[in-house]
């Protein structure tokens, strides 16, 4: 009977890893609109404080989180009653309950990354949910060995470039993008 048991166990452990389920994982870049119960301000600006918010909340299935504007609009958590269709939108970072926020890996890009320091040269840029014109002028500029990309509503209205001559350590902070080019 116990073996039987340990059979069927692996059984179907081998079918949910041949279907290709993995964890759940919050989609930065994708807005999940309609089917809100609760919505709320966001202060620091972080999409994590959402997911969390909908742990903690018995009703909530899934949510999504807006960063700050340049006009000013603070940054905002929604929770769901059901799980809505994600929509693909740079405003946005969307989940399901149990979903917690893993930034996007894509090259040389470090989400949610401010390095903080080493800056020779700053100017305000339009907004870019991957901050290239800061990454190409970083490229382009022989000086330049680093970059950060402040969105916009975090600290000012308007999105800002940081061009850094030397290499800082990286922190945490959902205001930023950052690179290392050389």
């Amino acid at each position: 009977m116990m073996r039987a048991l340990i059979v069927g166990f692996v059984m179907i452990g081998s079918a949910i890893a041949g279907l290709g389920i993995a964890p759940a994982l919050a989609q930065s870049g994708y807005d999940r609109p309609g089917a809100d119960f609760a919505g709320a301000t966001v202060p620091g600006g972080d999409p994590a404080v959402c997911a969390t918010r909908c742990e903690r909340e018995s009703r909530c299935r899934a949510w999504s989180f807006s960063y700050p504007t340049a006009s000013g609009t603070p940054a905002m958590c929604w929770l769901k009653r059901e799980v809505v269709p994600r929509v693909q939108s740079s405003c946005c970072v969307s989940g399901v309950r149990g979903a917690g926020v893993i930034e996007p890996r894509l090259g040389e890009l470090e989400y949610s990354i401010d390095r903080v320091g080493g800056d020779y040269r700053t100017f305000e840029t339009t907004p870019d949910p991957k901050g290239k014109v800061c990454a190409d002028a970083c490229k382009a500029d022989k000086r330049c060995r680093a970059w950060t990309y402040r969105r916009p509503g975090y600290g000012t209205a308007a999105a800002h470039c940081y061009l850094k001559e030397t290499i800082k350590p990286p922190r945490r902070r959902p205001c930023c993008i950052s690179g290392v080019v050389r």
